[in-house]
């Protein structure tokens, strides 16, 4: 049996956090959390993650900044990106950048789980290796 696809959540709002952890996690997914856009990228986990769900604001480096910088280096991965804020000239640029979905807190469980399995299913994220 194949190890389960691994999740990237980056978000700044711990309660968030958590919550998309936990929801994710019960789908069966490895799921790794990280409070920082700057976390994720000196984790360990760039390499395997085949998902990121990120905030769009946060602190230092946006969601946004995040996706910009890895297809920058040469990794294109999907992107689901959460945000409190549903400003369109976000929400446009993070979809014409590839992301898969675009949703806005609070967001139902079963969107998430649609933008997953969209994100995962037939787009094997090329790592860049």
């Amino acid at each position: 049996m194949s190890n389960p696809p691994v999740i990237s959540v980056i978000d700044d709002d711990g309660s968030v956090r958590a919550a998309t952890h936990n929801l994710v996690r019960s789908l069966g997914y490895a799921v790794h959390t990280f409070a920082s856009a700057e976390e994720f990228l000196r984790s360990s986990h760039l390499r395997d993650t085949s998902c990121v769900i990120a905030d769009v604001r946060m602190p230092t480096m946006s969601g946004l900044e995040l996706q910009a910088d890895l297809l920058a280096r040469g990794h294109s991965l999907p992107f689901i990106f959460l945000t409190a804020f549903a400003v369109e000239s976000d929400r446009a640029r993070a979809l014409k950048a590839g992301a898969v979905c675009f949703l806005t807190k609070p967001f139902d469980g079963e969107a998430l789980i649609a933008c997953l399995d969209a994100a995962l299913e037939g787009k094997g994220a090329a790592t860049g290796q």
